[in-house]
């Protein structure tokens, strides 16, 4: 190849592919593409599809969550023969919610590189113009699609205080957000949907301000979550303060008890006698 590896030896290279406008790959990608001795591709249809408006004709050999591990060999092979070999997911940086970590962690092992190129990956895009306090940031990825598992992972997440970075399916979207208001409360969030297409858009605001804009949404969607700062504000505020900050959010009076106690790591009965104390009762 002309553009070898660091030190000249058989790589495995790691292919970002756009995740929607089809400008978005390197110069450095094709031309790896064209080198490489052949392709492993999490669908062999959709890389096809960009190869062909490459024009570029390579072998391509299926690689997905399905089969990746029958495959670990066959990559050995060709490697362990002087040849360079990529992997490519459908959309996007491999590995990155997608496969390719198997691949990549065995080829190590093995001895031999793995080199990624930098390019297109919905994670960072979504971050940068969404608004929130972009470091530091935990990129989860997706969450369970069941919802008591959902749930958990939340619950896992509520004191994070970096920004949260989730993928997530449409037809999920407005059971998770209910879930992020019923946990982490009424946070900042932002979501992006179909980054870089023709229909992108952005939404951005309070989670219940964004639920009810979101109805019958469709696309690929990035939710960003603002981490948990409330011990930078609330060691300021009286306990009754508190209270009334989230009920000025939107919350019930009984709601708004239960999540000051759990910022304040009080009990919810102590907190509700504080606030019938306050109202004269």
């Amino acid at each position: 190849m002309s553009q070898k590896s660091y030190d000249n030896s058989p790589t495995l290279y790691l292919i970002p592919t756009p995740i929607g406008n089809m400008d978005d790959i390197t110069l450095r990608a094709i031309n790896v593409l064209k080198e490489v001795k052949v392709i492993f591709s999490e669908d062999t249809r959709v890389t096809g599809l960009l190869l062909k408006k490459l024009e570029i004709k390579k072998k391509m050999i299926a690689n997905h969550e399905h089969n990746e591990k029958k495959n670990l060999e066959l990559a050995l092979n060709y490697l362990s023969s002087g040849d360079d070999i990529a992997l490519v997911s459908d959309r996007g940086t491999p590995i990155i919610s997608d496969p390719g970590y198997e691949m990549a962690k065995y080829v190590i092992e093995k001895g031999y590189n793995v080199v990624s190129l930098p390019g297109a990956t919905a994670l960072i895009p979504a971050l940068t113009m969404s608004g929130i306090k972009p470091m530091p940031f935990l990129f989860y990825g997706f969450l369970n699609s069941t919802e008591t598992k959902r749930k958990e992972e939340l619950e896992s997440l509520e004191k994070e205080t970096a920004t949260l970075i989730f993928y997530e399916a449409p037809h999920r979207i407005q059971k998770t957000l209910g879930n992020v208001l019923d946990i982490m409360g009424n946070r900042e969030i932002c979501i992006s949907r179909e980054i870089t297409k023709k229909y992108e858009e952005v939404f951005r605001g309070s989670v219940k301000s964004i639920l009810e804009q979101i109805v019958d949404i469709k696309g690929e969607i990035v939710l960003m979550v603002a981490g948990n700062n409330t011990g930078e504000n609330y060691d300021n505020w009286t306990l009754i303060e508190h209270i009334e900050e989230y009920i000025a959010d939107g919350y019930k009076v009984m709601d708004a008890i239960k999540a000051v106690s759990k910022d304040r790591h009080l009990k919810k009965s102590d907190v509700y006698n504080e606030y019938l104390k306050y109202k004269g009762r």
